[in-house]
């Protein structure tokens, strides 16, 4: 049998709206739920003082209170009374807002709101509804869900207040609003002048968003009127842009070219459906040219704006700095003992391995984190911090590649923590765009910020490293990457390559993730690419073979 719903009753009159405010009549059986469940101040003192009197309700919520809960909600929410709908969340002065702004911001109306069938204390329900703005009028439908929860004060039931029940696209502090778009849409084209779309490329929505907003006001388009959710500060703290939801009238679209190459973006799409939560973005180290950015979400943009430790693939990194300060070269003899001690912390290899004998070539084709860790004593607290920095662009948050980006982080860290940041751990985090650049400035020897669309497209400063490594340093590099590409962890994802390749993977521990995430990056000739599989295990085996069939591609053309 198919799923039951149950449609919340239409709405008989609308609700008076005095001084931008809605005036809720309550009467009847209206009235002996709003009072049931709080509205005013008389209501909200009688059950504080019924609340002193009385022991508080806890323990898990009974189906007859979601299911009351939910169903208030939701039909004071579709007959417009959004006091009586916010006096069932537990943060009504934000409900109040943004189903207050649902219709008068958002120029929504004739909602229907259809209870699906809940599980446990969630509830999803459907949307539909109208958007109609200056004569122009055209259908929104979508679902969403809530949680009920039971408040610690009372154990009264009440609706998990966020942005995302009103609209799933929606952030807490996000808005809903209809009319001008005030940023005209934008026609993106690959590097071949073939128009880009998300009907194309799945991987590319929050790209296009934010090339619009990026782009929009200077491409020469005209703005169109659409239903769109406009960012809070929370979200664009966080790098997310403006959504269309409805599109009223079009607008006239600007052009923007794109550095992307339609073959290996198509391929990259491919790739990261082999994987659940994986990334990987490809570029020309020669240039900074983007060419493929893909995320088997299609959500945030992990591969841009991801925030995650990179494990052992910071050992490019680390071992830029350890060679540069002439600690090590790669064919000295270096051990690996299977636990280090630092300050306070014993450091383990994966599978509790070591490399009795052995040079420290070996142990960074091994990825054997004490043949690391144990350099901290004869390093400052940011050495780390200042070769990243000073070399590979990363960490000063100044990229400009034509759209929101993450540019990595390495913290200034002490101790254990410093310790751990040496094999990509403690405070360090990435993202395939950080890493696959970190790959990029190992085959040319130094850094070229990475780019989506040209700097010449708007005479926008680039990032620039303060230094450049030295041939000595970047032989070293290739070195170790290339022993690692051939003979190391990377052999199995690389095997077919050429031998001038090279290559680092990473498995990064994650608190309370039964596998670790999986990284890898590379390079063969003028092209790098990283990836990541979140939860996925080694990199070797499963960000590996993405990165390695996107290389191998891009070879043959």
């Amino acid at each position: 049998m198919g799923k039951r719903r149950r449609a919340v009753g239409r709405r008989q009159k609308r609700p008076a709206v005095i001084g931008g405010m809605i005036a809720v009549v309550v009467g009847g059986a209206g009235f002996g739920l709003y009072a049931l469940y709080g509205g005013g101040a008389a209501a909200d003192a009688a059950s504080s003082s019924s609340a002193n009197h009385k022991d508080v309700k806890t323990g898990p919520l009974s189906a007859t209170e979601v299911q009351t809960t939910a169903r208030t909600f939701l039909a004071s929410w579709q007959q417009g009374k959004a006091t009586s709908a916010a006096a069932v969340t537990d943060d009504a002065a934000a409900c109040i807002r943004l189903l207050t702004g649902y219709s008068k911001d958002a120029h929504i109306k004739d909602v229907t709101l259809t209870e699906g069938t809940r599980t446990g204390d969630k509830v999803p329900f459907s949307v539909k509804a109208t958007v109609s703005y200056k004569g122009v009028s055209k259908p929104l439908s979508y679902d969403s869900a809530f949680t009920v929860v039971r408040r610690k004060s009372d154990g009264k039931p009440l609706v998990d207040w966020h942005a995302s029940v009103v609209q799933p696209d929606m952030k807490d502090g996000d808005t809903l609003v209809t009319g001008e778009s005030g940023t005209p849409p934008i026609k993106a084209l690959d590097r071949d002048g073939g128009e880009i779309t998300t009907a194309k490329y799945p991987s590319l929505g929050s790209v296009l968003d934010g090339l619009r907003e990026k782009f929009g006001k200077t491409a020469g388009g005209k703005a169109g009127v659409e239903l769109r959710v406009v960012r809070g500060k929370a979200s664009e703290k966080a790098g997310a842009s403006d959504k269309t939801l409805v599109e009223l009238s079009k607008g006239t679209p600007g052009t923007v070219k794109t550095t992307l190459s339609p073959t290996l973006q198509a391929a990259a799409e491919k790739q990261v459906t082999t994987q659940k939560n994986a990334s990987v973005v490809m570029m020309r180290p020669s240039t900074g040219e983007i060419l493929a950015v893909a995320n088997s979400s299609h959500g945030f943009n992990v591969a841009f704006q991801g925030s995650l430790a990179p494990g052992s693939t910071m050992k490019i990194v680390t071992s830029t700095m350890l060679f540069e300060k002439n600690l090590i070269t790669p064919d000295a003899s270096h051990p690996c003992p299977k636990t280090y001690k630092l300050a306070g912390w014993t450091f383990h290899n994966d599978d509790n391995s070591e490399i009795k004998q052995g040079s420290f070539k070996l142990s960074f084709g091994a990825s054997c984190n004490n043949a690391f860790i144990d350099f901290a004593p004869k390093l400052s607290n940011s050495d780390l911090t200042t070769e990243a920095q000073q070399v590979y662009g990363l960490g000063m948050n100044n990229w400009a590649i034509g759209v929101p980006t993450f540019d990595g982080s390495v913290p200034v860290q002490s101790g254990a923590q410093m310790g751990a940041s040496l094999i990509g751990q403690g405070g360090v985090r990435m993202n395939p765009l950080n890493m696959a650049s970190v790959s990029s400035t190992v085959s040319t020897g130094s850094f070229h910020q990475p780019y989506l669309v040209s700097p010449s497209v708007d005479n926008r400063t680039i990032a620039k490293a303060s230094r450049t490594m030295s041939s000595k340093t970047q032989s070293e590099l290739k070195d170790v990457m290339s022993y690692t590409a051939a003979y190391g962890t990377a052999a199995k994802a690389m095997s077919g390559l050429s031998s001038s390749c090279g290559a680092k993977t990473g498995s990064a521990e994650v608190d309370g993730q039964k596998k670790p995430n999986g990284w890898f990056t590379a390079y063969c000739g003028d092209l790098a690419a990283a990836g990541v599989v979140q939860a996925g295990g080694h990199g070797g085996d499963t960000a590996g073979p993405i990165v390695a069939a996107l290389l191998k591609l891009g070879a043959s053309l």
